[in-house]
């Protein structure tokens, strides 16, 4: 069965578009009970926020909801280190991004490509990266990749002693497939990384600067970016120890680390705020304020499933849709909203539907390295689903079946 047409119109509809007032799309604060939220409700992020601080899941949290453009909920919670001294989380801690920087960078950074006629979802990565193309790997496409659905393993190899961006991506071309080519769903930041190097094949420049220059720096993101520099680690939030030694500022992601830091799967460094402004020109269909990142058809295709007909796991280009990585949907918001979470604690999800945004940033290796996000996720997004009282009952709005 296709999609149904009607319904993506709909959705398409959601994203308001760059006419009148461009201005007017800036995020400012707005309150609760005027964009349709309960506010009583909202309060019962807190208690669920400091029960994970108890259970040691979580050492504090940032937390933002926004709705139509404007923010209805920003609170922080808890701490952002406690060696050599305790200090308090605040609005403008930095985190590392983790796995977020697939959405935010790498995807973004294809779409504008793709735009541009520079490359097309539907060509091998080999067309661009010959020597990708051996061991079965030669028809993968940039759609596949974008979707996990190359075939490729998670991961590379972290057992034997590697070192340096130029051998990874040569690690990579050596890759067998797990998988045939869109047979089955397999996470995989091999994908990523390679995106991340088809970047930089296709512009003569590199991830993190391309980024910069067509993403971050038009939005006006002061606090994102790759390798950060080192009068911003009073303000990034650690990860963990390694050899001895806390991570601050250096990248979690063990791969992207022997990478030198720049990677399209991981190494992406930004607060809360920065990351609303980039998620609220998603929500927008591209645009923020008067600046266009993205075109509202590509912004669609991000944002709905572009994965093999009748697989299980519905992926956009980059985005989680609905898969067993899902889980910051909670249980309320409805299929074919989207977003995604980053292994150290960061997560995103956009509602287009109710025209949502939260964030929920913690560190929570720093707890412990069992610490967990996933379910106090679950939950804080069921309480702010559950917190809009306003919503339309058509049922076409919410129909969704790929």
């Amino acid at each position: 069965m296709l999609r149904k047409v009607r319904v993506l119109f709909c959705l398409f509809l959601l994203y308001p578009m760059a006419s009148g007032n461009p201005q007017a799309q800036v995020l400012e604060e707005g309150r609760p009970e005027e964009l349709g939220f309960n506010p009583e409700k909202l309060d019962r992020i807190e208690p669920v926020i400091l029960q994970a601080m108890d259970d040691k899941e979580i050492p504090g949290a940032v937390v933002l909801v926004a709705r139509k453009g404007k923010v209805v909920y920003r609170k922080v919670f808890g701490t952002r280190s406690l060696s050599p001294r305790r200090e308090a989380l605040t609005t403008d801690t930095i985190f590392d991004m983790a796995s977020v920087t697939k959405v935010m960078a790498t995807a973004t950074s294809i779409m504008i490509l793709v735009e541009e006629g520079k490359i097309s979802l539907k060509d091998p990565l080999s067309k661009y990266i010959p020597e990708f193309g051996n061991r079965g790997k030669k028809n993968i496409t940039i759609l596949q990749m974008l979707t996990h659905y190359s075939g490729l393993r998670p991961d590379l190899d972290l057992d034997f002693e590697w070192e340096g961006y130029e051998t990874a991506i040569e690690l990579a071309c050596r890759e067998r497939l797990e998988a045939l080519p869109g047979e089955e769903f397999i996470y995989s930041d091999i994908n990523f990384f390679m995106l991340g190097e088809l970047v930089r094949v296709v512009t003569g420049e590199t991830l993190d600067q391309f980024a910069k220059k067509r993403i971050f720096e038009p939005l006006g993101l002061k606090d994102t970016g790759y390798l950060p520099d080192s009068e911003l680690v009073p303000r990034i939030a650690p990860t963990e120890k390694r050899d001895g030694k806390m991570l601050r500022g250096e990248v979690h992601d063990p791969t992207t680390f022997r990478m030198g830091g720049v990677a399209g799967h991981a190494g992406l460094f930004s607060t809360a705020s920065d990351t609303l402004v980039w998620a609220q020109m998603i929500l927008q269909g591209g645009v923020y304020g008067d600046t266009r990142i993205l075109s509202p058809m590509s912004v669609l295709k991000m944002s709905t499933p572009q994965t093999p007909y009748g697989k299980g796991d519905w992926r956009g280009l980059g985005f989680d849709i609905e898969t067993r990585f899902s889980t910051n949907r909670g249980d309320l918001f409805p299929v074919g909203s989207f977003g995604h979470t980053g292994f150290t604690g960061t997560s995103v999800w956009i509602d287009p539907f109710s025209e949502t945004v939260l964030i929920l940033f913690t560190s929570r290796l720093y707890a412990t390295r069992e610490g967990t996000a996933v379910f106090l996720r679950r939950k804080v997004a069921s309480i702010v689903a559950a917190a809009i009282e306003d919503m339309p009952l058509e049922r076409d709005h919410y129909y969704y079946r790929y």
